[in-house]
């Protein structure tokens, strides 16, 4: 199921590898949507990076993203392909709740930001607000 998201040039999934952190915002913006189904995350600042910029998002259902991401995300098992595949498949075919995510994500990103515990992690994530 996965391969048919990603087989071919014009695949509804790219899975892009390191992205210099420049680039960052206009692909969250330009995204209709962004899968972290990690396995382990430290915090889950990419979760909320794409929040920041209205980009739906689709991670884990383990370590800390599903505090991050709050009811704001699709939540999925990362072992399991199949979960990964219609979670995506999910976000990809339905509008209304890409845009129902990306509206709440940047309501969930200004309630959870002015909790995180360091100030650098907050100026790290304003450049991702792209509503300005």
């Amino acid at each position: 199921m996965l391969d048919r998201l990603t087989g071919s040039d014009d695949a509804a999934v790219r899975i892009l590898g390191y992205v210099p952190e420049e680039d960052l915002p206009g692909l969250y913006a330009e995204a209709k949507a962004f899968a972290c189904p990690s396995l382990e995350e430290g915090f889950g600042l990419p979760v909320l990076e794409a929040m920041a910029a209205g980009c739906p998002v689709l991670t884990s259902d383990r370590s800390s993203l599903p505090e991050v991401a709050g009811d704001v995300a699709v939540l999925v098992d990362p072992t399991n392909e199949r979960a990964i595949a219609a979670g995506l498949e999910r976000l990809l075919n339905d509008a209304s709740l890409r845009a129902d995510l990306g509206r709440r994500g940047h309501e969930w990103f200004d309630e959870v930001v002015p909790r995180l515990p360091s100030v650098a992690v907050k100026d790290d994530l304003r450049p991702l607000d792209l509503r300005e």
